[in-house]
């Protein structure tokens, strides 16, 4: 199975553009990774056997690429939190405060978080795509979790709002 690069960019185009914004965290290297993923696919002519294996390979390959333009050029600078918005769908305002504080975990953190919550990928699969073990997979969740629930529970206004992580994810 192959689809025509239009079909790519238009089922695909915010996903991938998220994946990269959550490694990156510079909306520019972002859509350049996205780019650099898009013309991989265009000049590689592999078939998948279904769409979610294309989906996992054009992830995997977009996360790489932001992955190294962040290690190559060292990039630094906040993403902005309107930028990361539009990439996600967030319906409540708990939502929000959590992408909020995700966009402020570590790189390994973060990147772990978003496929797997934002994604909807396993953690074998996580592995496969960050090139690491399940096992840190889960690790990387746990703590980001933790993490999380950390900042969440210190907000200035006192609140518990430990609840925020089982209500989003």
């Amino acid at each position: 199975m192959r689809l025509s690069l239009e079909d790519v960019v238009r089922k695909y185009k915010n996903s991938l553009y998220a994946a990269a914004l959550s490694a990156s965290q510079v909306p520019a290297d972002a859509e350049d990774a996205v780019q650099e993923a898009l013309v991989t696919y265009y000049t590689d002519n592999r078939e998948f056997k279904d769409e979610s294996q294309l989906k996992y390979w054009l992830i995997r390959i977009t996360v790489n690429k932001a992955h190294d333009m962040r290690r190559r050029f060292r990039s630094k600078g906040d993403v902005s939190w309107e930028d990361y918005i539009q990439s996600v769908d967030l319906e409540t305002p708990e939502q929000r405060s959590l992408v909020s504080e995700v966009l402020q975990l570590p790189d390994k953190y973060r990147t772990a978080i978003h496929l797997y919550y934002y994604e909807g990928y396993t953690t074998a699969e996580i592995a496969k795509i960050l090139n690491i073990t399940d096992s840190s997979v889960r690790a990387r969740l746990a703590r980001g979790r933790r993490m999380l629930r950390h900042v969440l529970n210190e907000e200035e206004t006192g609140h518990d709002k430990s609840g925020i992580i089982q209500s989003c994810f």
